[in-house]
């Protein structure tokens, strides 16, 4: 069942209410009695409420392990390698500088 909120036209107070979609809209103030209005909400996503909820969670050991790899080579900020251990490619000769220019 879906929860509404709902404000006292007479004291201010918001509060929710959980209901069915099919019963009415109407609702008395827990403070004061009066007869509440249901707000219009903008609707919500999903909300994920506790500790976490990662993307390596539910994962095959063999994807976790890919993931781990990636983690530490993309914060390590190498190019290759498991966690930057392995040594970078030596750079390659420019070729504009390796040729003398004939006149």
């Amino acid at each position: 069942m879906p929860t509404y909120d709902y404000k006292c036209p007479k004291c201010g107070t918001v509060f929710e209410r959980v209901q069915k979609m099919t019963s009415s809209p109407k609702s008395r103030c827990p403070k004061c009695g009066a007869t509440a209005q249901r707000l219009i909400s903008g609707g919500h996503g999903i909300v994920f409420k506790g500790s976490g909820f990662y993307e390596t969670d539910y994962k095959r050991p063999s994807e976790k392990a890919k993931h781990e790899k990636r983690k530490a080579r993309d914060e390590g900020g190498t190019s290759g390698g498991a966690g930057g251990s392995e040594k970078p490619a030596s750079p390659k000769p420019d070729s504009s500088q390796a040729k003398p220019k004939a006149d």
